[in-house]
């Protein structure tokens, strides 16, 4: 995923479905042009900073 993709769906007002190397995850923050600040959604307390490319948008069907 690109940066500024990922700035879009943290900026959106309706949920987009994201997963990082198939886990379904939570954009927080974009750190810089590579890395971008998330967590699962399964858990929630679980942060972490992770590569952009690993972050893709899940089609919901």
């Amino acid at each position: 995923m690109d940066e500024q993709r990922a700035k879009e769906i943290i900026d959106s007002l309706v949920m987009i479905n994201v997963k990082y190397h198939g886990i379904p995850v939570y954009i927080q923050e974009v750190i810089n042009s590579e890395t971008a600040e998330i967590f699962p959604l399964d858990e929630m307390h679980h942060e972490q900073q992770v590569d952009l490319k690993g972050l893709y948008e899940d089609d919901p069907t």
